[in-house]
């Protein structure tokens, strides 16, 4: 499955690998005020997989 051009853009993004356009594309797709509904989707997916791990990770030091 070929990826859209939003998480293409936003995992150049968290590699802190995105060039002066794709950063300019990718602020013109967050929207000025209100941020595109897949913009905000992917985001929250990559959010929500970042907790998971930190809960499963405290889990762990947990029963350490």
């Amino acid at each position: 499955m070929e990826r859209s051009r939003p998480e293409y853009l936003i995992d150049k993004l968290l590699k802190s690998n995105l060039s002066k356009e794709e950063l300019d594309e990718f602020l013109e797709g967050l929207g000025e005020k209100v941020m595109s509904p897949e913009y905000s989707l992917i985001l929250e997916h990559y959010f929500n997989q970042l907790l998971t791990v930190h809960e499963n990770q405290s889990l762990v030091e947990l029963k350490s």
